[in-house]
C-alpha cells in the first residue's frame, strides 16, 4: 500500500513540473509577442525613403480619383452655381445674347491667325524626329518638345540662306478650324469666338482658318504653299455659296500684317500677284477686323533679335543670373533660341516702321511720357466698361523719352542729347575674334561670332538707338538675317506712292508703303487692348564672356526708382495690349487711313474700338471676360460682340463709331507724316 500510495502521489509532482514548463513556455510565448510588438514599433521610425514615396504617390492618386470621381458625378450647373455664389450673376455668353435678340449668320467669316496661334506640324523630318510623322510641334502639348529639345529647334528652323525648308525636313500649317482654335489643351485662343459665331449659326463652311506658316516671310508663304492663292480660292468659294454676300475677315496679331500683304497681293497679274484685278476686294470683302495688330511694328522684335530676349527673360535673368546662357549647365538656352528666331523672317516684319517721323527721336516721342496704370474693375456686361465703373484710373506724367528705344545704361537714357558723345559704329572694323577657338562656341553659332570684341565694343559706344538707326544695327550685328529680310519687308515711308518700285512685295505689309486697294464700301477695325503696361524702350549693357554669349542683355537693375515708374527692370513700358503699344496698334485707323489720304486713296471708312482691360476678378474666371492682353482678348466679350454684329450685317456706325480709352488721337496729332 505504502508503494501504492507513493506511486500514486508522484502524479501531482509531474503535474506539477509540467504545469511549470507550460508556464515558462507561455512567459516565452508572452515575451516573444512582447518583442514583436516592439519591434514593430520601432519600425516604424524606421521607414525608408521608398516606403515614404509610395505612401505619398498613393495619397495623391487616391486623392485625384476622388476628386475625378466627384467631377464627374456633380451635376453640370454646380461649377457655374459656386462661380455666381462667389463672383455674382454670370452675363450670357455674346453668342447667346445676340441669338436672343434675333441675329443670325449673314457674311462668311475668315479667320487668319497670328504667330502664337498657328499651329504646325512635321511631315518630313531627320532621324531624331521619328515618331513625330504630322504630330504637332508647335502648338499642342509640346510633350515632345520637352523629351528632344535639340531635335525641336533643329525642325523648327529654317535654312538660313533660302528662308524655306533645310534639307530633309518639312513642317506644315495644320489645316481647319483646329490649326488655331487652342494653342495648347486648356490654353484657348479662336475657340471661344468660334463657339460664339456657332451660337447665331455660322458652321464650317461659313467660318475659314487661313492658316499659313508663319515662320516664313510673307511671299514664301506663296512660293513654297501657295497659301495666299488658296486664301484666295476660298474667299471666292465662300462668297459665291452664301448668295454672293462678302467676308469679314479677322485677323490677330502678325496675321494684321500678312492680310494687308494679301490685298495687295491680290490685285497684280502672276507672278508677282494674284491677278484678281484693282476691284476684288471691293468685290469680295465686307470688313476687316484687325486683333492687336502691329501695324507700325513692336520694339519686343527688335529685343528678341538683338538678344533674344523680352521682358519675361530679362526677369528670369534676374531671379536666377546665368541659367539661361550657362555653359556650366549645358543649357545655353538663349544662344538656341537666338539661332532658331533669327531664321524666322516673319518677325522681321515687325521691326518698328517709320523710323523716327512715327517712334520719336532723341529728344521727343508722341507719347509724351504719359502712362496708366492697368485699372481693376469688375463689370459683367459685355460692352465695355467706362471709369465710373471700377477704380480711378491713376495716371501720372514722367520724363522718359520713349524715342530712345536702345540705351546703354541708365544715364544714358536719361542724359539731354546734346551731351551723348557718339561714335559711329557703321564703318567699325569686325574682329579679334576668340570664339573661334573656343569648341562650346563653335557648337551653336550665332552671327555674333563674326562681331568680334571691336564690333562689340563700337555698338556700345553708340550709346542710344532710334527707330531709324536701329535699321543700321540690326544690319550690323547680323547682316545675314537682314539681306534675307530686306528682300521680303521694307521699314521705311514711302515719298511718292505711284512710284513703281513700290509695286514689289517687300512692301506690301507695311501701311507706310503701300496703299490700301480701292473698295470704299469696305470697312477696317482696329481693335486691341490698353491699359497694360507695354515695353516701348530698353536699357542695356554689355554681357560677360561675350566673346562666346550673347554679348548685349537688357539690364534688369535699371529701374526708376520710385512705385509707378515707367522703367521697370531695364524696360521702359507704355500703354499697350502687352505686346503691342497703343501707338503701332492704333495710328493708322487713328490718322494714317482716317479719311481720303494718300494710303487710303479710295476713303475706306476706319474705325477704332479700344478694350480697356481689367483682370478677373478671382481665379474662377479663368483669363478674364474684360481682358485686352494681346491674346487673352480673344475671350474679351465686347470684342467679340462687336464682332458678331458686323458679321451680322452691321456697320461702324451702327456700333457706335469709335471706342477710345487711350490717348491715341492725341499722340497721332504729334507725328508730323504727310498723308
Amino acid at each position: 500500500m505504502a508503494m501504492l500510495r507513493r506511486r500514486k502521489a508522484s502524479p501531482p509532482a509531474d503535474d506539477h513540473a509540467s504545469t511549470s514548463a507550460v508556464g515558462s513556455s507561455i512567459k516565452e510565448e508572452v515575451g516573444e509577442k512582447k518583442q514583436a510588438k516592439a519591434s514593430k514599433k520601432g519600425g516604424k521610425g524606421r521607414w525608408s525613403c521608398l516606403d515614404n514615396c509610395c505612401w505619398l504617390i498613393g495619397i495623391i492618386c487616391s486623392v485625384w480619383w476622388l476628386l475625378l470621381f466627384s467631377y464627374k458625378a456633380m451635376p453640370a450647373s454646380l461649377p457655374q452655381y459656386v462661380t455666381e455664389v462667389i463672383t455674382g450673376p454670370l452675363p450670357d455668353q455674346p453668342g447667346v445674347k445676340l441669338q436672343k435678340e434675333g441675329l443670325r449668320a449673314k457674311h462668311p467669316v475668315v479667320f487668319v491667325p497670328g504667330i502664337v496661334t498657328g499651329g504646325l506640324e512635321l511631315w518630313e523630318g531627320h532621324q531624331c524626329a521619328d515618331g513625330l510623322f504630322r504630330k504637332r510641334l508647335w502648338g499642342g502639348t509640346f510633350g515632345e518638345v520637352y523629351k528632344r529639345p535639340l531635335c525641336w529647334v533643329e525642325h523648327m528652323s529654317l535654312d538660313n540662306e533660302t528662308g524655306l525648308d533645310p534639307p530633309g525636313i518639312r513642317v506644315r500649317s495644320v489645316s481647319g478650324l483646329v490649326a488655331a482654335d487652342y494653342f495648347a489643351p486648356g490654353y484657348f485662343v479662336w475657340a471661344v469666338l468660334i463657339a460664339n459665331l456657332a451660337r447665331i449659326g455660322y458652321e464650317e463652311k461659313t467660318m475659314y482658318m487661313a492658316a499659313y506658316d508663319w515662320r516664313m516671310s510673307f511671299q514664301n508663304t506663296e512660293v513654297r504653299d501657295q497659301t495666299l492663292s488658296r486664301i484666295k480660292s476660298n474667299i471666292e468659294l465662300m462668297v459665291s455659296t452664301n448668295g454672293g454676300r462678302k467676308v469679314v475677315v479677322i485677323p490677330h496679331s502678325m496675321g494684321v500684317l500678312y492680310f494687308l500683304h494679301f490685298m495687295k497681293w491680290v490685285e497684280p497679274p502672276a507672278p508677282m500677284g494674284g491677278g484678281g484685278g484693282p476691284n476684288w476686294c471691293a468685290e469680295h470683302i465686307k470688313a476687316v477686323m484687325n486683333i492687336g495688330g502691329p501695324f507700325l511694328g513692336v520694339p519686343k522684335a527688335v529685343s528678341s533679335l538683338f538678344s533674344a530676349e523680352a521682358k519675361d527673360v530679362a526677369v528670369a535673368r534676374a531671379i536666377a543670373p546665368g541659367v539661361l546662357d550657362s555653359d556650366f549647365l549645358g543649357l545655353q538656352t538663349l544662344r538656341h533660341v537666338m539661332r532658331l528666331t533669327r531664321t524666322w523672317d516673319s518677325i522681321m516684319s515687325m521691326i518698328p516702321k517709320g523710323g523716327d517721323t512715327i517712334w520719336g527721336g532723341l529728344d521727343w516721342s508722341p507719347e509724351e511720357s504719359y502712362e496708366c496704370s492697368p485699372k481693376k474693375q469688375k463689370n459683367n456686361d459685355s460692352h465695355a466698361s467706362s471709369n465710373d465703373d471700377g477704380e480711378m484710373v491713376e495716371c501720372q506724367s514722367q520724363s522718359v523719352n520713349y524715342g530712345r528705344i536702345i540705351s546703354f545704361g541708365k544715364d544714358i537714357a536719361e542724359t539731354p542729347s546734346a551731351k551723348i558723345e557718339q561714335n559711329d559704329f557703321r564703318d567699325a572694323v569686325k574682329g579679334n575674334n576668340v570664339a573661334h577657338s573656343n569648341v562650346s562656341c563653335r557648337e551653336i553659332w550665332t552671327e555674333y561670332h563674326e562681331l568680334g570684341w571691336a564690333g562689340i565694343k563700337a555698338v556700345a559706344d553708340y550709346k542710344v538707338y532710334t527707330a531709324s538707326s536701329l535699321i543700321d544695327l540690326l544690319n550690323f550685328v547680323a547682316p545675314k538675317m537682314m539681306q534675307r529680310g530686306s528682300a521680303h519687308f521694307s521699314h521705311g515711308i514711302a515719298d511718292d506712292l505711284d512710284d513703281p518700285k513700290y509695286m514689289h512685295h517687300k512692301y506690301w505689309s507695311n501701311p507706310l508703303e503701300t496703299k490700301l486697294p480701292n473698295a470704299p464700301d469696305m470697312e477696317i477695325y482696329s481693335l486691341y487692348g490698353v491699359g497694360i503696361p507695354t515695353e516701348r524702350a530698353y536699357v542695356y549693357k554689355l554681357s560677360p564672356s561675350a566673346e562666346c554669349y550673347i554679348p548685349f542683355q537688357i539690364d534688369s537693375s535699371a529701374n526708376g526708382g520710385h512705385e509707378g515708374s515707367n522703367l521697370q527692370g531695364g524696360i521702359y513700358l507704355a500703354n499697350g495690349d502687352e505686346t503691342v503699344p497703343v501707338l503701332s496698334a492704333g495710328y493708322m485707323c487713328a490718322k494714317g487711313w482716317r479719311g481720303k489720304t494718300r494710303f487710303n486713296p479710295s476713303g475706306i471708312k476706319t474705325y477704332i474700338r479700344e478694350y480697356d482691360h481689367a483682370p478677373p476678378a478671382n481665379i474662377l474666371e479663368g483669363r478674364g471676360t474684360q481682358s485686352g492682353a494681346h491674346v487673352d482678348i480673344m475671350g474679351n466679350f465686347a470684342l467679340i460682340e462687336d464682332i458678331i454684329r458686323v458679321a451680322a450685317g452691321a456697320s461702324g456706325e451702327e456700333l457706335g463709331g469709335d471706342q477710345v480709352y487711350s490717348d491715341i488721337l492725341k499722340w497721332s496729332e504729334k507725328i508730323n507724316l504727310h498723308l
